[in-house]
């Protein structure tokens, strides 16, 4: 469920589908000429630093090698002040200072390189930025014209924007044209024209673009099709407007499209807010970049896009919601929730902006406030099913399955008997947290409705064919699910843990040993998998194999049940503890025939 609340943040964040991949290539291919080289640069600069300032140098780069922007931009900041110059040295400044958000000290250290005419990506994105923030749209027309601009894509939807907000309309049109008639950009400067033609007032030819099937790769996400509903309502099409909000967002599902809902039911019109001038273009431009790029290039990469995308509109909320993301990703914890903390309570996706904080938290080792944050969004927002979902989740990351089955119920009330295929994730959660608490009963339905609705779906295939297995029931059954999620993840070792223990259990160790083998290879540090590998082992006869891969178990962390056990096991051997324990190791399951026994 984890995963679906950052999918969330991303859907919230997003405003085109992702970037094709040429394109990425294309873009960081051309970046990659402009920049200087990397390793070379830095080891020019290691040998030319003046005496007694290497150890600032060194910790600047492990600091931007860890993410630490704050530190990188302190020990960069004390070498340009010793007039240390270096390429390395004056981008790591530049980015660092960009990533924090502090992007008023980079512009002069980007400069700076401009005047010794360095080629650096990094700096001309900031001097394009500061230029653009300032409305030097005349100025930097030149400068693209000169060549010095950062890609392709961006080059050229900035060039648009920036003729428009020189109040040259025909020439953006013109320059959105040139974008739009390349194959893999296509999709973006039709997006863009569209935006660009509602920001000064031509609805009709704006909904021409997005009403219209559109090329390949068009479809418009949570962003673009605000920005549809907007341009209908304007042009006095609010049915058509409430009938697109209704085919793509459940009703309560997104409070901020529920009150669009209500104000065309009203008979409102909806005011064009997702791009209202050039400027605000200008930083969907940063932003759709930063969108596309996410999961195809390195997250500082990103984030320059999206930091400048919110220096140009502070309070642009996708922008946001994606800067604080990456930001948690890299470990930048207080940097995440300061951003998240920027979106204000009356923005319609605050509450994605508190469920990236309660995310931020729990990673940062802070659970009680993670779970209170949560706690609280659950009672404000009870008809949002991830949040429900979300606060579900944190209760049983923190293994309280009680208290997470009561918080899957009412997700599960707001699904409803109208299921869809992605559903599936709720109900599987929901069935592993009474698995845990012990309720069978509620377990193994849950579990199988999550399975109805996405059949191939691995983790459910091996949770259920597993805990069956443990049970001793519908072994039969059991096996082909765990085969079957095996075939689906044939490079998980947890999986292929589960089919060896199910050979186990049901009696064919010859069979076990090779796959839990192969397990163990694939997981080498996991306790549960290098426990059940030792059981094996004994089960075979090769008793000191057995009693190493236990201790080797002991050294994995293992929780505190798993630990008694496993010292129990090599203080007395396997045979006694099940026998202490009311099992039978000498009768396996059988195929068919469910019995209590249980191997590990």
């Amino acid at each position: 469920m984890r995963a679906l609340r950052l999918g969330l943040v991303s859907a919230f964040a997003a405003g085109l589908v992702a970037l094709p991949l040429p394109l990425v290539a294309a873009t960081q291919g051309e970046a990659a000429a402009k920049q200087v080289p990397a390793k070379a640069a830095q080891d020019d600069a290691l040998t030319l630093l003046p005496a007694g300032t290497a150890g600032a140098y060194l910790a600047a780069r492990q600091a931007s090698h860890d993410s630490d922007y704050a530190a990188a931009a302190r020990y960069t900041g004390q070498l340009l002040a010793l007039d240390n110059t270096q390429p390395a040295i004056m981008e790591t400044a530049i980015q660092s200072d960009v990533l924090l958000g502090n992007f008023g000290a980079a512009v002069p250290i980007a400069r700076d390189m401009q005047k010794r005419h360095i080629r650096s990506q990094v700096a001309l994105l900031v001097l394009l930025g500061d230029q653009l923030d300032k409305g030097q749209y005349d100025a930097v027309l030149a400068e693209l014209d000169k060549g010095s601009g950062v890609g392709s894509l961006v080059d050229g939807l900035v060039s648009a924007w920036s003729d428009l907000g020189a109040g040259k309309m025909s020439e953006a049109t013109a320059a959105f044209d040139k974008v739009i008639k390349a194959p893999a950009m296509q999709g973006f400067g039709l997006y863009h024209k569209a935006l660009a033609l509602a920001s000064v007032g031509d609805f009709e030819g704006a909904e021409k673009i997005l009403g219209g099937k559109g090329p390949e790769g068009m479809q418009l996400t949570r962003r673009g099709l605000i920005a549809e509903a907007q341009i209908l309502s304007q042009l006095e099409r609010g049915k058509q407007a409430l009938q697109l909000l209704d085919a793509n967002f459940p009703q309560g599902s997104d409070p901020g499209i529920d009150a669009m809902r209500e104000k065309l039911k009203a008979g409102e019109t909806l005011p064009f807010t997702v791009v209202r001038n050039a400027r605000d273009g200008l930083a969907e431009v940063f932003f759709t970049v930063a969108t596309a790029l996410q999961g195809q290039a390195s997250d500082s990469y990103t984030l320059m896009f999206s930091r400048i995308a919110l220096h140009l509109r502070p309070h642009l909320t996708g922008a946001a919601l994606l800067t604080a993301q990456l930001l948690n990703k890299e470990g930048q914890y207080d940097l995440a929730l300061d951003v998240y903390g920027s979106v204000p309570k009356d923005d319609p996706s605050y509450f994605v902006a508190e469920m990236g904080r309660a995310d931020t938290l729990y990673d940062q080792g802070r659970a009680a406030e993670a779970t209170d944050i949560l706690g609280r969004l659950s009672k404000v927002y009870p008809q949002v099913l991830e949040v429900q979902a979300g606060y579900a989740d944190m209760l049983r990351q923190q293994e309280r399955w009680g208290e997470a089955v009561k918080a899957y119920d009412k997700a599960v009330d707001l699904i409803g008997v109208k299921r869809e295929a992605g559903d599936w994730v709720v109900f599987y959660m929901r069935g592993m947290s009474e698995e845990r608490a012990g309720d069978w009963s509620r377990a193994e339905p849950d579990l199988r409705e999550a399975l109805k609705l996405n059949p191939d779906q691995p983790e459910v295939l091996n949770y259920l064919g597993y805990a069956l297995v443990d049970r001793g029931e519908k072994l039969d059954e059991a096996l082909d699910l765990i085969k079957k999620a095996v075939s689906e993840r044939p490079n998980d070792g947890f999986i292929r843990d589960s089919l060896a223990w199910a050979y186990y259990r049901m009696g064919d160790v010859q069979k076990a040993l090779p796959v839990m083998e192969k397990a163990s290879e694939m997981e080498p540090v996991d306790p549960v998998v290098t426990d059940h590998l030792g059981d094996v082992y004994w089960a075979v006869g090769r008793k000191l194999e057995a009693q190493f891969q236990w201790r080797r178990a002991l050294s994995y962390g293992p929780d505190d049940q798993l630990a008694a056990r496993l010292r129990e096991k090599l203080s007395k051997g396997l045979d006694a503890v099940l026998k202490e324990e009311g099992k039978m190791p000498e009768e396996p399951a059988k195929a068919s025939n469910p019995v209590t026994t249980n191997g590990g």
